[in-house]
């Protein structure tokens, strides 16, 4: 199947706004006739969000909303839906750390969250700030006092239109995660600086488990709110 074709049948299963059991019978014996990959099937549901987010300023959003549901639900396989297929960890010193997380910013395009106790390492900011340029809905968390050391991306970020709030307590937000395109979730010791890529033994993974997933998007929306 190729992808002009992929694009067809999704778009038609969105003309009337939702997913009838005929259109979802139909597009399912069309994906079990074909041996997909997990690669695949991501593809799918990319260009399911994809398709979404063209309409998604039409009157009847919210039947839009529940059309990308359904079909996500279609596009992924029972056995994926809770455990995810993803779970990788990453340990510094080296390169390999600050170029996963350059890779992860590069392929959002639709939400990135971070919720990082430091930014001082200007490659990752730069990539922050590059995605919120290009449309992504960039939001980030960090703590009060660190966005003022000397050295602290944070001002830069906010200066260049980044949605971003820091904690209003005398406490540390001590957190180190990020989450993007609500499907990956990364989490770990590693704060995004330079010194944790050159010289600290530090680490992070990264999942699609949607349960890991579900936990860390509740705690990014209660400290959102917490700090606004």
């Amino acid at each position: 199947m190729s992808r002009p074709d992929i694009d067809e049948i999704l778009r038609q299963t969105l003309e009337d706004r939702r997913l009838t059991r005929g259109e979802k019978r139909a597009l399912g014996e069309v994906l079990k006739e074909k041996e997909l990959s997990d690669s695949d099937y991501a593809f799918l549901r990319s260009r399911a969000f994809d398709i979404a987010k063209e309409a998604i300023n039409h009157p009847e959003a919210k039947e839009v909303l529940d059309w990308l549901e359904d079909v996500s639900k279609l596009l992924t396989p029972k056995e994926e839906a809770n455990s995810g297929t993803l779970a990788k960890s990453f340990f510094s010193p080296s390169d390999t750390c600050p170029n996963q997380i350059i890779g992860l910013i590069k392929s959002a395009s639709r939400s990135l969250d971070i919720c990082v106790f430091t930014i001082t390492d200007n490659r990752l900011s730069r990539e922050i700030i590059a995605a919120n340029e290009r449309g992504v809905n960039v939001r980030v968390i960090t703590d009060n006092n660190k966005a003022e050391d000397r050295g602290s991306d944070v001002e830069e970020l906010e200066y260049k239109g980044v949605n971003l709030r820091v904690d209003n307590t005398r406490h540390h937000m001590h957190h180190k995660f990020a989450i993007f395109d609500d499907s990956i979730v990364l989490t770990g010791s590693y704060n995004w600086t330079r010194s944790a890529a050159l010289n600290n033994e530090e680490n992070f993974t990264i999942s699609d488990d949607r349960r890991f997933l579900k936990a860390f998007r509740t705690e990014f929306e209660t400290l959102w709110k917490k700090f606004a």
